[in-house]
């Protein structure tokens, strides 16, 4: 692949301003190219885009674009740089009125070069908000397309969608089904806007002159209307990549906009890599429906602020995934205390979530066309989770939540109920456990969720249908947990059952009711997966809970359970006994529950 940097407009607007500045800061910037200008951090504009290029295992070579007027300019940094000065390329043009055109210029590189190789153009003048994403990616994202790739970026807020070229942008294929060069307010919904950067197959090329035939105008030969062209009229496949990150400085800028952006790109990469990023998501406790979640069922289940899992990342120069000194012993005291703490706690502790998270999250952003930038971290986390109430999937969801942040990935680009499906894949799909949506659905959303799971929904779209449910008015629940979970891992089976739905009584405030149908949720359970494979330990926290007067059920595969007892003289002896471990549940985000 051969790469083509574009400094070939005149910035006079820029560089008039500049010149007339009498404040006396930038008179040392005085003639001085666009493309050269301080950018973030003090370096050039172009030295950013140079160093994210210049790498010979992915370019045979490295074009630069300029016009007569500014050649010395550039002619002078690429001996500074170590850029070829033969590949220096002058297309002639003095005045923005003598300007050949952005896809002019690219077509005389290409021309007079005797290029035949897939092509990247990229404007070297950009100022590019975040300086580490990684090119390579963009490359293999392409390379894995049957078509030309654009890349874009979500219009910053102020932005106007009149000032760039907007795509459209199928979720699914990634292919842009419409271009539309700075469109009137109302045209179109769509945020993401194009740059100058694109990557062209050698089979294409031939359609640059074409374009050119057509447009003799300079005015109207830039790249705004060459794939409007391309893409609303010839119908060529393009496909688009996102950049979480942002581009200013796009075609001709005053002076006011060169400071503005640059001051604010600066304070964002001064404000980030300081700052540590601590998510949490929370336990769950399933009160209706469960497990039917894996078997197109309906399910409602809520979280619970007691127990949580908490994520921190902090950016680093190397990635590093810490071990939690509890969950991931590896250092004992003797060999009897190994037997003892892998008896109960088992061997799987929470650093392969970790790692197994990050690396679906890399996979996922690649098959969308998210474009990553090349940042490490340190990962570390800590729960108070028992492993009976399940704190697997929360890792996982907290863990999500960081990795979003760090990297700018929108709710637009993983919404919510693909983000639950995410977590999902990561403990099916790479760790191998058996699992259901419920739980991660709810710890996205959290709070109280009805959720259905209809084999129709599932098989059209891949996700069912999810309501957060007012909680401001719910009554007392209880949670009760083993202290050894030994009957925990053999619920879930490949056994079809049908489903309660509770969702009505929980709306309408029909506690009896709800009471009613938990006990009937756990009979149903029980008639279905036998006494034996709920095993002793879950039976006996439901009789101890009936002797009081409580309803009871599984809230998830087993060592736990989830009640709720409306005669509170009989909840507090309930909540005194010393025969399990009893929690009052208060605080599901958002409100209180016992």
């Amino acid at each position: 692949m051969i790469c083509i940097l574009l400094v070939a407009g005149h910035g006079t607007v820029l560089e008039t301003q500049i010149k007339n500045d009498d404040t006396g800061l930038y008179g040392h910037l005085t003639g001085v190219p666009k493309a050269l200008l301080p950018g973030i951090g003090g370096k050039k504009i172009l030295d950013f885009w140079w160093e994210t290029v210049n790498m010979r295992q992915l370019f045979t070579e490295v074009y630069l674009v300029t016009n007569a007027d500014k050649y010395k300019h550039f002619e002078r940094w690429a001996t500074a740089n170590d850029f070829p000065v033969e590949n220096v390329v002058n297309d002639g043009s003095t005045t923005l009125e003598d300007q050949l055109g952005a896809v002019a210029d690219l077509e005389l590189v290409i021309r007079s070069r005797k290029l035949q190789d897939d092509i990247m153009v990229i404007a070297g003048d950009m100022l590019c908000a975040d300086q580490n994403f990684d090119i390579a990616q963009v490359i293999r994202f392409f390379r894995s397309k049957p078509g030309e790739l654009a890349i874009y970026y979500e219009l910053e807020e102020g932005e106007k969608s009149s000032s760039r070229g907007i795509v459209e942008v199928c979720p699914d294929t990634h292919r842009i089904t419409r271009f539309l060069e700075k469109p009137q307010e109302g045209l179109t919904a769509s945020r993401l806007a194009s740059v100058v950067f694109y990557c062209l197959r050698k089979n294409t090329l031939p359609c640059l002159s074409e374009f050119l035939s057509l447009q003799p105008q300079a005015q109207d030969r830039s790249f705004g209307q060459f794939w409007e062209w391309l893409i609303n009229e010839k119908q060529l496949h393009v496909f688009g990549m996102k950049l979480p990150t942002g581009f200013q400085l796009i075609g001709q800028v005053g002076l006011s906009d060169y400071t503005k952006w640059l001051t604010h790109y600066s304070a964002k990469k001064q404000g980030n890599p300081a700052k540590p990023i601590t998510c949490r998501s929370y336990a769950r406790a399933g009160l209706m429906g469960n497990p039917s979640d894996g078997f197109h069922g309906k399910t409602i289940a809520m979280t619970i602020s007691n127990f949580w899992a908490e994520v921190t990342l902090v950016e680093s120069q190397i990635l590093v995934l810490l071990p939690h000194p509890l969950n991931d012993p590896t250092e004992f005291g003797s060999l009897q205390d190994l037997f003892c703490i892998s008896r109960k706690e088992g061997y799987l502790g929470g650093l392969r979530l970790l790692q197994a998270t990050c690396k679906k999250f890399y996979q996922f952003c690649s098959k969308q066309g998210i474009a990553l930038t090349k940042q490490n971290f340190t990962l570390k986390y800590d729960t108070n989770i028992p492993r009976q109430v399940v704190r697997i999937s929360a890792i996982v969801s907290a863990t999500l939540k960081c990795l979003m942040k760090f990297y700018n990935i929108t709710d637009s680009d993983l919404p919510k109920p693909i983000r639950a499906n995410f977590i999902l894949n990561v403990e099916t799909d790479e760790l191998f456990i058996t699992a259901g949506l419920q739980d991660r659905v709810v710890q996205v959303y959290e709070g109280l969720v009805y959720m259905d799971f209809s084999k129709q929904l599932m098989e059209e779209r891949g996700y069912g249908e999810y309501v957060s449910i007012d909680m401001k008015n719910l009554p007392t629940f209880w949670l009760a947990y083993l202290s050894d979970p030994s009957d925990s891992g053999r619920i879930h089976s490949n056994v079809r059952q049908r489903w309660l739905s509770g969702r009505t009584a929980l709306e309408e405030g029909d506690w009896t009711r709800l009471a009613q149908l938990m006990d009937q949720n756990f009979e149903l359970r029980r008639s279905v997966y036998t006494d034996d494979c709920l095993g002793p330990g879950n039976l006996k926290m439901v009789q101890l809970a009936r002797q009081f007067g409580s309803a009871v059920k599984l809230p998830g595969s087993g060592g736990a359970v989830v009640g709720l007892c409306l005669d509170q003289e009989r909840l507090v002896r309930l909540l005194n006994t010393q025969l399990i471990l009893l929690t009052v549940l208060y605080g599901i985000p958002q409100m209180q529950i016992s």
